[in-house]
């Protein structure tokens, strides 16, 4: 056998093997392009406040696009709604069916005219484990003969109070009369500031993502029924897209960076020019990544009159841009002045029947050496919806979940070890059970039984706002983009769809009374910001933490000497360095909220245990289950000595920081 003949069987043999894969990649299908090409409104990201922007700029009659890179919504939280948005949505569906008449609009399965606010409330119809998909599609109608809608009503509203009071433990519960819903959209309504929303109470809870589907979907029918028509689209969505990347990914490397391409291109006005592109979501390394879709090609979406960027805490678009966030300082009167407004929550899914409740609880605990430290935890249900039972818990600043410091692990132990990791999670997930009982008076030991779809995941709040919301002659930057307050009064939903998204409505408006297009993008940035600096208000008292109980630095400096001394700011270092270790620790990831790790259960569809009048730290064990009961019969965390209750506060004389912001003593803890 010759050296030629081999050369020539091995040469066929690779073609076989080249041609056993019959499947071929050959160029990405050429995209429907009708109706893309220069917008009135660009919505760079498609979350819930550039949505009801697109729905306010298409019920004016203007052109939308919008542009998400991740797909349908899939933001698992529970928020706490206003009735504005409910108003908001009532007003919307009023003018898209007089701009466009019934045969224009989007109906749904069951023939019905698709209407937003109907969707989402209706005294008619039923609530329940009910999904948006269920109620635009017709299917429980078809099904069970039910009509449905998909925000449950607020029937409790209930606020404990736990701090302790001239040190002992003390406790104020206060029981809200539930708001009643309005039986239809009050268009009268329209037009609360984003402020007057925030202090208003809530009315409904819904998940997050189902209010987000319910926009999606009615943008969707739209889009196809204008296509299906040969009609120039009045909504244009791409979602699987993002804004050409510049090549500057963390691991894109240096060749990649040389062949970059611009997504905003300069116009010679200080317009931008918008270049999109196709990308596929790769789950790479344990971290979501994306990549150009191989063989598309560049979307030109040409000069929007308005694009608003609103993707957010975290977006490359705005910092591409030139935005900016700082820092939010708050002063917790504590002695160290103005700080950075943050604080550490474990978040969880169980599935408990907690109903349409909203309860908040603000306690006291305390460090090794009796430093006191307000925390707080809140339950969120679903009316008739045994499987939400979102509780988020707040980690006081000297917890570190530290293994070896908790003697699970030894000595020595890496940070990286199976072990070390598994030591941390034990901690995060007893400490989180714990705190779930205190709120909700169950057991530890029943919590252990009951599913839970998500959590403990700890997460990092830090307030942070930039300085002004244009960006661009023809740009803005919004939601929670633009600046976070904090989260625990569903804040960043009510002022990105209430206030930033009626704030383009006011800029469209603007322009057809005939103001010039640099005055009104001035009112709406500036009105974002406005929205913004409200939150902010709202948001302050929910990062109080009176280290000890006690208001400005001449009186801590009294407690202080009378403990025997202490230095505020040296342990203000302290705590400082207790949040970077628990930061090291247990790494936070964004991605982490679309991260389900089911730990399996069963369900607990049983109502709620009633709130006992008695403080956790005073039951004995007649009134408090054995498992919360440490070996010697006292609480762990009750102070040395304080063996009778504090005098019950009336709501009336409840510290005014004891109530979420905004809050008036006639609806003490009501959000």
């Amino acid at each position: 056998m010759t050296l030629d003949f081999l050369r020539v069987r091995n040469r066929r043999v690779r073609r076989q093997w080249a041609t056993l894969d019959g499947t071929r990649d050959g160029a990405a299908p050429e995209e429907n392009l009708d109706g893309v090409k220069d917008p009135d409104f660009l919505a760079l990201g498609m979350g819930a406040t550039n949505m009801m922007a697109m729905l306010w700029s298409l019920a004016l009659g203007r052109r939308v696009v919008g542009v998400e890179m991740r797909g349908d919504p899939s933001l698992g939280v529970h928020w706490n709604i206003r009735e504005d948005l409910f108003h908001h949505w009532g007003l919307i569906d009023k003018l898209m069916l007089e701009r466009y008449g019934e045969e224009n609009l989007p109906h749904r399965g069951d023939g019905r005219l698709f209407s937003l606010a109907e969707c989402f409330y209706d005294p008619t119809t039923a609530a329940g484990a009910v999904t948006a998909d269920e109620v635009v599609t017709g299917f429980l109608d078809t099904l069970i003969g039910e009509p449905s809608h998909i925000g449950g009503r607020i029937f409790h509203t209930e606020f404990i109070d736990d701090r302790y009071k001239d040190g002992r433990p003390n406790r104020v519960v206060t029981v809200l009369q539930p708001p009643e819903p309005p039986s239809e959209p009050d268009l009268s309504k329209v037009g609360r500031t984003a402020l007057e929303a925030l202090e208003g109470p809530s009315t409904f809870q819904c998940a997050a993502s189902e209010v987000m589907v319910l926009m999606r979907r009615y943008l969707e029918m739209i889009e196809q029924m204008d296509l299906e028509r040969g009609v120039t689209p009045r909504v244009r969505l791409f979602t699987s897209h993002r804004v050409v990347s510049t090549g500057t990914d963390e691991d894109a490397g240096y060749l990649s960076w040389l062949r970059r391409e611009e997504g905003f291109v300069d116009c010679p006005d200080g317009r931008k020019r918008i270049r999109i592109e196709a990308v596929r979501e790769l789950d790479y390394n344990g971290k979501f990544r994306r990549v150009r879709v191989p063989g598309s090609k560049v979307i030109d979406l040409g000069v929007p009159k308005l694009f608003m960027i609103a993707q957010g805490f975290n977006s490359t678009d705005a910092e591409r841009l030139g935005f900016k966030q700082e820092d939010v300082k708050v002063d917790h009167h504590d002695g160290r002045g103005p700080v950075v407004a943050q604080a550490d929550y474990l978040a969880g899914l169980l599935e408990i029947l907690v109903d349409g409740r909203l309860r908040r609880r603000i306690a006291s605990e305390f460090d090794k050496e009796g430093n006191e430290y307000w925390v707080r935890q809140i339950a969120v249900g679903h009316q008739d919806d045994a499987e939400v039972g979102w509780i988020l818990v707040q980690v006081p600043d000297y917890k570190t979940f530290d293994p070896i410091l908790a003697g699970i692990v030894a000595p020595g132990t890496h940070k990286k070890s199976k072990e070390y990791r598994a030591g941390v999670q034990q901690l995060m997930r007893e400490f989180y059970l714990e705190q779930v009982s205190l709120i909700i008076e169950m057991p530890v030991a029943e919590l252990e039984k009951v599913q839970m779809p998500y959590g403990p995941k700890l997460f990092s709040l830090v307030e942070r706002a930039g300085v002004d919301a244009r960006v661009a002659v023809n740009g803005v930057v919004g939601g929670d983009t633009f600046g976070n307050g904090h989260f625990l009064t569903s804040g960043g939903a009510i002022t990105g769809m209430v206030g930033h998204a009626y704030r383009v409505l006011k800029y469209w408006e603007a322009i057809d009374a005939g103001v010039e297009h640099d005055v009104a993008m001035r009112q709406l940035a500036d009105g974002i910001k406005q929205d913004t600096d409200w939150w902010f208000h709202v948001s302050a008292q929910e990062f109080s933490q009176a280290v000890p109980i006690n208001f400005g630095a001449e009186r801590i400096a009294k407690i202080e000497a009378a403990a025997g001394g202490g230095d505020s700011m040296a342990r203000a270092t302290t705590i400082d360095a207790t949040r970077r270790h628990r930061h090291s620790l247990v790494p936070l990831d964004p991605s982490d909220w679309r991260r389900l790790l089911v730990r399996s259960g069963r369900m607990h569809a049983l109502a709620l245990p009633p709130i006992p009048e008695t403080h956790p730290d005073l039951r004995g064990p007649d009134m408090r289950p054995a498992d919360m009961m440490p070996a010697d019969g006292m609480a762990s965390d009750a102070m040395p000595g304080d063996a009778m209750p504090g005098d019950a506060m009336p709501a009336d004389a409840m510290p005014a920081d004891a109530m979420p912001a905004g809050m008036t003593d006639m609806e003490v803890m009501g959000r």
